[in-house]
């Protein structure tokens, strides 16, 4: 049987954050707000302290099952916290991704390969929000079909689930008008990407003083 101590130690975590504020709670006070009540046989303090310690020891791939192999824990309040640290997994990681929207922002995502003496065929993989996941160097050298092949281009984005991409290489002679090459490349990656899935959002030639967009020039 509990004793008024007890209950107090309980009930505790939520009055400390009506006096205090969140920040001042402990990790499993936090946690001991969000779950509302414990199980039976344990207090919701008893349970937070427990689940705490396997996010201490796997925050980054906690499961179903590892918050289940809790003694009473069912799988209602497992999912609870899972769905809670999810939430937080995605609301962090999106406030510090950066998102592509415009042919601007491929051009100074590739700042650092405008000054290249040779081409270099690059892709930048994107999220369903646009936000960008990675720029890959797919080849280095005058473009051909031969360097720059489906596969090579669209392996990523297959591994990573990337919904669309955007296609991206400089000119170092200075000129920005695409190629009768450049053009067909893009177009038979246009088509690989419609059997897959996967949209070309654009493909940006870039010099050391600006960009050319094939989504800007009505080619894609």
């Amino acid at each position: 049987m509990k004793t008024i101590q007890d209950l107090e130690e309980i009930n505790k975590p939520r009055e400390k954050l009506y006096k205090k504020g969140a920040q001042a709670l402990k990790d499993y006070e936090l946690l001991s707000v969000l779950l509302g009540s414990g199980v039976k046989g344990k207090d919701v303090i008893t349970l937070s302290k427990e689940i705490i310690k396997i996010l201490e020891t796997d925050f980054t791939s906690i499961t179903l099952e590892m918050l289940t192999s809790i003694h009473g824990l069912g799988k209602a309040k497992a999912s609870q916290v899972l769905a809670s640290i999810e939430l937080c997994k995605r609301y962090l990681s999106d406030k510090q991704k950066i998102r592509i929207s415009s042919s601007r922002d491929v051009y100074e995502e590739l700042i650092p390969y405008k000054d290249k003496q040779q081409e270099y065929f690059l892709c930048i993989y994107l999220d369903g929000a646009n936000h960008l996941i990675n720029t890959e160097v797919i080849s280095i050298g005058t473009l051909n079909q031969s360097l720059v092949h489906p596969r090579e281009v669209f392996s990523y984005a297959i591994e990573k689930r990337c919904a669309s991409i955007i296609l991206a290489h400089n000119h170092p002679s200075g000129t920005l008008e695409p190629s009768l090459s450049d053009i067909n490349i893009t177009k038979r990656l246009q088509e690989a990407g419609k059997i897959l899935g996967i949209d070309i959002l654009d493909h940006v030639i870039f010099t050391q003083s600006g960009f050319y967009s094939f989504k800007e020039e009505g080619i894609l």
